[in-house]
């Protein structure tokens, strides 16, 4: 029995709400800055709609790119991850947003947390190697945090720290700071994970790394990520 279409009570065309969510993910826009843009297009909808849709479909929609690229993935050795935490705050407490990146760059797992202690640190690194598996390298911090959690999972001969080491994890953390900036920070801690989990689902997507091929393959995968 086929699965029955998400979008068959609404009356807007699928390819639009696929626009309108890609947008708001993809690029440092606000709600009414999606809605000028598509009214420049023609297409009359609210900045609620894009809301609304952006709730109901925009974690299917990672949800969809993360077990593709994960099934991908396992078929390869991740040989190096990098993990750093970043500062977020949300009605002015401070949380943590835990992530592990590749070694090309691509986000592999968010976390966020009220603490930066052992415990966060275990729960956060369990997360992330159930899902895609163990590397041979963590490159970290020196957070003590990385140390008791590791020991606890019996891995600390994995990590490795350094002073320049984990540029990879800091450099992505910029993309996800021009999304709060717009979006006028975070106001849950719930709508923090679930926008960050999302955010770095489509943003490995759309990531080509276009330094390291001609104009004309970047524009060939552009468009190949755009269809999918």
């Amino acid at each position: 029995m086929p699965k029955p279409s998400p979008f068959r009570y609404f009356k807007t065309s699928p390819e639009i709400i696929r626009l309108a969510v890609m947008l708001y993910i993809r690029f440092p826009l606000s709600l009414r800055n999606v809605e000028d843009l598509l009214h420049e297009r023609g297409i009359e909808i609210s900045h609620e709609t894009v809301r609304f849709w952006w709730n109901r479909f925009g974690p299917m929609f990672a949800a969809e790119i993360r077990r593709r690229r994960v099934e991908r993935m396992r078929s390869s050795q991740h040989w190096r991850w990098h993990l750093d935490e970043m500062f977020v705050k949300i009605n002015g407490e401070l949380h943590y947003l835990w992530r592990a990146v590749d070694h090309e760059g691509e986000v592999l797992e968010s976390f966020v947390t009220k603490r930066r202690d052992r415990k966060a640190a275990l729960k956060f690194l369990k997360k992330a190697m159930r899902r895609h598996g163990s590397p041979e390298v963590m490159v970290t911090d020196r957070l003590r945090s990385y140390g008791a959690a590791l020991r606890t999972l019996g891995a600390s001969d994995l990590q490795v720290t350094g002073r320049y080491l984990n540029n990879r994890a800091e450099n992505s953390h910029q993309p996800l700071r021009r999304r709060e900036r717009a979006m006028l920070r975070f106001r849950r801690m719930r709508s923090l994970q679930t926008f960050a989990a999302v955010h770095s689902s489509v943003h490995n997507h759309f990531n080509q790394e276009r330094d390291l091929y001609s104009r004309d393959n970047f524009k060939l995968n552009r468009a190949a990520a755009l269809a999918e």
